[in-house]
């Protein structure tokens, strides 16, 4: 699952597979909430008004509306459920660019892995951190297409719009979490992809974040950048198919706004050697 050890059998040259269902890094990180500033939204005119009292906790919207990427570089824990004594740590660097691109490198002692989206291209390539020409490519399918799409727009548009990209948004009245008096809102992106975001009444401050599969994601600290609240490091639990907990931290280190990248970075690469 992911980076989370060495790649066995692992042979120089393509090996393309069709991937299990949500394994890929992205989908088991950000499933809950899409990282920084887990982000939706509805037509201006349609949206409760705890919207943009979020907005507003977060950035201007002048700041906001002007961001067009966003890159974050940090580490990653994965506490193993398994082994809790012997969590996986790595190395990560995700990168948002609109209008739909989304770039994930996990590296860790052993592996490199790199999950990406263009449009409606999605790809995950894991590679052998000793020798680059071992590798595995696979090409996501239409489910996976659909959340890694979701969680790119959420990432760049700081809750507003999503009733033009054809999503709704629902709110479901009063909710408390950990004693703060909370307005919980529902962000839908379709059947099957939905966020539950509890707001601070008094703030607008995301306090919780929960999906239609029930993992969870809380957000801790923050960085200021460009006039942009982000979070300092988020926490997501998720249950796993055995019933255990795994709980994966994301620590930022930096967060930079409104860089440029390539269309290379996100497009998939040739099934060549290098």
């Amino acid at each position: 699952m992911g980076v989370s050890g060495p790649i066995r059998g692992l042979s120089s040259g393509p090996n393309i597979v069709q991937p299990p269902f949500m394994t890929s890094l992205p989908q088991r990180l950000f499933v809950a909430a899409g990282l920084a500033v887990v982000l939706a939204g509805t037509i201006r005119a349609a949206e409760p008004a705890i919207v943009a009292k979020a907005r507003a906790y977060l950035g201007s919207d002048p700041a906001l509306d002007g961001v067009t990427s966003i890159h974050f570089v940090g580490t990653l824990v994965t506490a193993d459920p398994a082994e809790p004594a012997k969590p996986i740590r790595q190395a990560v660097e995700i990168i948002f660019q609109k209008p739909e691109q989304q770039r994930i490198q996990a590296t860790s002692e052993q592996t490199v892995e790199v999950t990406a989206i263009d449009g409606y291209e999605a790809w995950r390539r894991i590679e052998d951190a000793a020798d680059r020409s071992k590798w595995q490519q696979t090409l996501l399918g239409a489910e996976q297409i659909k959340h890694l799409r979701a969680n790119t727009w959420e990432n760049l548009s700081f809750f507003r719009g999503l009733g033009r990209r054809g999503g709704q948004i629902e709110d479901q009245g009063p909710a408390a979490v950990d004693g703060i008096a909370c307005e919980k809102i529902a962000f839908i992106h379709g059947p099957n992809i939905v966020f539950y975001r509890f707001f601070d009444l008094a703030t607008g401050r995301l306090v919780y974040t929960e999906t239609e599969s029930g993992a969870t994601m809380r957000e801790q600290g923050e960085l200021r950048v460009a006039g942009v609240r982000f979070p300092k490091s988020l926490v997501q639990t998720s249950k796993e198919a055995n019933g255990l907990v795994q709980t994966v931290t994301i620590t930022f280190e930096k967060v930079m706004v409104n860089e440029t990248f390539p269309a290379s970075l996100f497009a998939m690469p040739p099934l060549s050697p290098r």
